[in-house]
């Protein structure tokens, strides 16, 4: 014969255990509601590009006109030293010859402060022309011995005035070579024999010259 089961003893049985069940997952259902975490959701917005206001902040692009470069500052003005513009007659060529050293050399008196031309109408004259003036110096020229000792040469310009009684005066060098050939290059210029005065418009006037007298050695 079968044992019976009781109905109520088996119910309370399932009781208990359903209700230990339950307990445990209200328990995990507390705990998993404490470890979760929620998060406020931000919303980043950079916001929205107005082209209206983009165009108003907008600076307006201005172009600087270009000026014209200053012009360059006046180049300065040149002061030119000048010679006298003289006349230059043929050069003439001194060959070696003895002199005297210590021969004296005359002082002419200068003429008073007249007008002095370059060119004038009528050229003072020396006689045989310009060959003659050159015959005239190559043959009155002595070589200085010291000057020919030393081996000097060069090429002494000599100004003068043939004044208005057709005499030579003023008689200086413009260009110097050396002290012995300078002194007889004036005592020559101041034998030149001119015969006639220079005329402008019928008048006897001072007419100015300067030769060069080239001192050369063989």
């Amino acid at each position: 014969m079968k044992a019976k089961k009781n109905p109520k003893i088996s119910i309370e049985r399932k009781r208990g255990l359903l209700f230990q069940i339950g307990l445990v997952i209200t328990l995990l259902v507390v705990l998993v509601a404490f470890e979760w975490k929620s998060y406020e959701k931000t919303d980043y917005s950079l916001g929205q590009l107005q082209m209206d206001d983009l165009e108003d902040e907008m600076i307006p692009i201005t172009r600087q006109e270009e000026k014209p470069p200053p012009p360059p500052p006046p180049p300065p003005e040149i002061i030119e030293i000048v010679e006298d513009e003289v006349e230059i007659e043929n050069e003439l060529e001194v060959e070696d010859t003895d002199t005297d050293e210590n021969e004296f050399i005359e002082q002419e008196e200068e003429e008073d402060s007249d007008e002095v031309f370059l060119v004038v109408e009528q050229m003072p004259v020396f006689p045989g022309g310009d060959l003659g003036l050159m015959k005239f110096i190559q043959k009155t020229t002595k070589y200085p011995p010291i000057a020919k000792e030393n081996d000097i040469t060069g090429k002494v310009y000599v100004s003068y005035v043939v004044n208005k009684k057709g005499k030579v005066t003023n008689v200086k060098v413009v260009r110097s070579v050396d002290k012995y050939l300078d002194a007889e290059a004036v005592r020559v210029v101041k034998l030149l024999p001119y015969t006639t005065a220079g005329k402008q418009r019928g008048n006897p006037v001072n007419v100015q010259y300067t030769i060069p007298i080239n001192f050369t050695l063989n």
